[in-house]
């Protein structure tokens, strides 16, 4: 069997196991595991070894106790030195009662070589009966992992100088006009390994804001044909929030990569206000349409006409002032070509 096909078992079995199963290796992923208390924790980056421009999987995933208090790593925290691309936390229980956390981080190396994953911070505070629940003069407990060395490989393989640069052998006469076709293939070949990072760095790019745009486009087209259909009255607008509400929360998941259909409106607006793209005049905007939808739709709160045209206002309001605008070369802003 093909390393790709081993690979591809490996995650499939991993997918199927509980969470709490925190010491099954997979041997094609650099792997950690810390234990502290009634707190374990596992630390896992695959593949084992990355080429440059290769998207990596970080897995933060912990375990703990019923009725202890689990503060996770802050977005980003320590991994300053690569791009995340993606990121998607979660929180959910076992049969057991213990809680399970983890977090899931897309990355992408800036260079190639020698890296290290830097250690990872969890902390704890133990709620439990008769449990002293930090350590004395402390806020809570610390568990920290161990930081994990990997190769990240070029793109240009080692031994490229040696095969790409035979003996010349005897050299043609002097005036000769005759050239071999072999060095203008050789110096065609160089160039191309020379730019290819470059290229695949600004195909990236191109894609990232490409995603962008079509967030836009997707709930600007959502929200025009809400729109299109007549007005709710103010006692039947439960679904109408409903589906307002949610075309600005799939919006910002897909404008910043954050997958969490199942957070509440508070830990959803932690995360997403995280983004040095939204303004505190952003961020307002959104908190206050968000807990007024979140007042119709759970508390069964009837708006008036009013707040129902405030409400879509501020939706249309929140989508046009985040949208990214490229500047052309006259300096006048232009929407994104797709």
């Amino acid at each position: 069997m093909s390393r790709a096909r081993l690979e591809h078992a490996c995650r499939v079995v991993l997918a199927l196991l509980p969470l709490q199963l925190l010491t099954a290796p997979c041997v094609f992923a650099l792997e950690t595991t810390a234990e502290f208390g009634p707190v374990a924790a596992r630390v896992r980056l695959e593949p084992d070894s990355p080429v440059i421009g290769d998207p990596m999987t970080l897995l933060i995933e912990v375990i703990a106790e019923d009725g202890v208090e689990v503060l996770m790593p802050e977005f980003g925290e320590a991994l300053d030195r690569f791009s995340i691309m993606d990121f998607a936390p979660r929180e959910q229980l076992d049969d057991q009662g213990r809680t399970l956390f983890s977090q899931r981080y897309t990355l992408r190396a800036p260079i190639s070589g020698s890296h290290t994953l830097p250690s990872i911070l969890i902390e704890f505070v133990d709620r439990r009966p008769g449990r002293d629940p930090a350590p004395e003069g402390q806020d809570a407990y610390e568990l920290l992992t161990e930081p994990m060395a990997f190769e990240v490989a070029s793109l240009v393989p080692d031994a490229a100088s040696a095969d790409l640069s035979p003996p010349m052998g005897e050299l043609a006469p002097l005036g000769s006009r005759v050239t071999s076709p072999w060095r203008w293939l050789l110096g065609l070949a160089l160039l191309a390994i020379a730019v290819s990072p470059f290229v695949y760095r600004f195909w990236l790019r191109w894609r990232e804001r490409r995603s962008v745009r079509s967030a836009y486009e997707v709930a600007r087209s959502e929200l025009d044909a809400l729109l299109a259909a007549r007005r709710p009255r103010p006692e039947q607008a439960n679904p109408f929030f409903v589906e307002l509400s949610g075309i600005v929360r799939r919006y910002l998941e897909r404008r910043f990569a954050v997958r969490s259909p199942e957070l509440t409106t508070e830990r959803f607006l932690e995360l997403v206000s995280g983004s040095p793209d939204l303004t505190k005049a952003h961020q307002d905007l959104l908190r206050d349409f968000l807990r007024q939808s979140d007042l119709v739709k759970f508390a069964h709160h009837i708006p008036s006409p009013k707040a129902i045209d405030e409400a879509i206002d501020a939706a249309a309001r929140f989508l046009e002032e985040t949208r990214i605008e490229l500047v052309a070369a006259t300096g006048t802003p232009q929407a994104m070509e797709v």
